[in-house]
């Protein structure tokens, strides 16, 4: 196929560059869905892992950059096949995938797609490199993290093999902003007229001259673009982080309060392993204890080496200092020192409302619970949609992204991808967001609205009344997407399918048509079709009272038999 297959260690990032493996004993067998034309036998007999340590993989990604055109949309192909004799079963090596720092797949299972060892199977992603002034090329990055969530055996991601295609624009051009000149070949003007001597000297010594000029003009343009590429590796958010060290970017004290290193290394015992409550691209979240351990709080570090990470630090301080609900995780502070990004908040003692569905050892939420949890969550949404000053979008919006504190009140949290709304137009961004939960017209056209946030909430509502994750790669195919499922089942009028069976008693009739109504309207195609959040409250509270009817008539029934 024309193609040309190199080693990946000129593309690797940072230090952790894991282990590379070769299975030179795994028979590859190829199949209709992968023919052997995709990729030659090389290429999926080896590979690149983290390694077997899993306490230090757990705390890194392992990492390549690609240098490309801005401003094209790239077709990013990722080949896998499992070569050793370790991982030969569903759920042994589980990872996630991301593509310039945002989720492109979560829980990816190798086994669990190509159904066995030595059978190859690529994956395909889309990713758009936004125009970034006048810089003609840009990093895409793909960084893999090993997923402990679903109870994987081992700590470890694989890669063996990637191709990046460029897609032409809608005009049919290839061409970049600003191409790399191309050195004009020497040995082939000399072949242009071999028939006089005088010519062929004169056309060396212009070629020469040229060639040295492309040379040089090359050599300044790459000089000027590694600065501009080190001066603005994080683009405005490192300009912004700048300003914050000479005292331009400030809060007042009362909103947001500013750490030094050494108080967020006291808190954390010097970020020991032990104190680890949660862990993610981002980095890790640590329980930490301040003002001399009268206080708890959530530390979350992330790491310094992720470009978008300075983004996401800087929209979370802006976004949640000047935002202040009942139902938002409030932000304590944040540290930027010695490259530190560390962020926070206060402490939510019951974790995420994904642990109290599935997936860990908590005792199930009853369903009442469960639903006032919704209304919590929808209200802290509906004031970024209507009660901020500036109407914000969340843009990842998931049951992970949703804590409970203390007394099991929700709050809204992870304000890294969120977006103002200066008007009603649509935001024209790049997407942004987690598989599963992503609006599919927010997916295609890159028109972000509040009605994207809706869409991610309704798949909460199908976790909460499903009790199971937004996908599913271990079901078969129909039901692996919950929504696409859960819809479906709706339609089709068959609701005992889809409820969580710890469920089964607990909810009155009237209730449940009107929160599965609720959560449907929330996943209509077209987001003009869909509720506002205020309505999605109300609904979630009428909800409510009709479950609290139901329990009240059955709570005299039982009275007045027992009389």
């Amino acid at each position: 196929m024309f193609r040309t297959w190199q080693q990946d260690s000129s593309y690797i990032f940072g230090a952790a560059s894991g282990v590379t493996l070769q299975g030179n004993n795994t028979d590859i067998r190829y199949t209709r869905a992968t023919p052997a034309h995709t990729a030659p036998t090389a290429v999926y007999s080896s590979c690149r892992s983290m390694g077997p340590i899993p306490d230090i993989n757990l705390n890194y990604n392992l990492t390549w950059i690609f240098p490309v055109d801005s401003g094209f949309y790239y077709l990013v192909r990722l080949h896998f096949c499992e070569i050793g004799k370790y991982i030969t079963r569903v759920n042994e090596r589980v990872f996630d995938i991301f593509l310039n720092n945002q989720a492109a797949q979560e829980e990816a299972d190798v086994i669990a797609w190509s159904t066995g060892v030595g059978i190859p199977i690529y994956q395909d992603y889309i990713v758009y490199m936004i125009p970034d002034g006048s810089r003609g090329k840009q990093d895409l990055w793909l960084a893999l993290h090993p997923n402990m969530d679903t109870g994987s055996r081992f700590a470890d991601a694989i890669l063996n093999g990637l191709e990046i295609f460029k897609l032409n624009q809608s005009y049919g051009s290839l061409a970049g902003p600003n191409p790399e000149p191309v050195p004009i070949p020497l040995p082939l003007l000399q072949a242009q007229n071999s028939k006089s001597k005088g010519l062929s000297a004169f056309i060396i010594i212009g070629a020469a001259l040229l060639f040295g000029i492309f040379a040089l003009l090359s050599l300044v343009y790459f000089f000027i673009l590694r600065k501009r590429e080190r001066l603005g590796c994080w683009g405005s958010g490192k300009a912004k982080m700048m300003s914050m060290r000479r005292g331009g970017f400030s809060l007042p004290k009362e909103l947001c309060r500013h750490f030094a290193l050494s108080e967020l290394r006291e808190a954390t015992n010097d970020f020991d392993d032990v104190l680890v409550i949660g862990h993610g691209g981002f980095g890790n979240v640590y329980k930490g204890y301040i003002d001399g351990g009268d206080t708890i709080v959530a530390i979350k570090r992330l790491k310094s080496k992720s470009k978008q990470g300075a983004h996401e630090f800087l929209t979370e301080i802006e976004m949640l200092s000047k935002l202040r609900h009942r139902h938002l995780v409030p932000l304590i502070g944040y540290c930027e020192e010695e490259g530190e990004m560390i962020l926070v908040y206060d402490y939510m003692h019951h974790g995420t409302l994904r642990n109290h569905l599935y997936g860990a050892d908590n005792d199930p939420l009853p369903w009442k619970q469960r639903l006032e949890i919704c209304i919590g969550a929808a209200r802290g949404l509906d004031y970024l949609h209507a009660g901020a000053q500036h109407p914000i979008i969340h843009r990842d919006i998931k049951s992970t992204n949703i804590l409970l504190d203390k007394k099991w009140v929700a709050k809204v949290s992870d304000f890294g991808l969120s977006k103002m709304r200066p008007s009603d137009d649509p935001v024209t961004t790049v997407v942004k967001g987690t598989f599963g939960y992503m609006d599919p017209e927010y997916y295609k056209w890159m028109k972000l609205t509040q009605k994207s946030d809706v869409y991610s909430f309704g798949v909460v509502l199908l976790e909460v009344i499903c009790g199971r994750a937004a996908v599913d790669r271990s079901l078969e195919y129909e039901q692996m997407s919950l929504a696409n499922w859960a819809r479906a089942c709706i339609e089709k009028g068959r609701l005992d399918e889809i409820i969580d069976p710890l469920l089964m008693g607990q909810i009155a009739d009237d209730c449940l048509e009107k929160f599965v109504e609720t959560a449907y309207d929330c996943l209509l195609d077209q987001g003009i079709q869909r509720p506002t959040m205020d309505d999605v409250v109300a609904r979630l509270e009428f909800a409510l009272q009709l479950q609290d009817n139901a329990d009240a008539t059955a709570e005299a029934l039982t009275l007045t038999v027992s009389e």
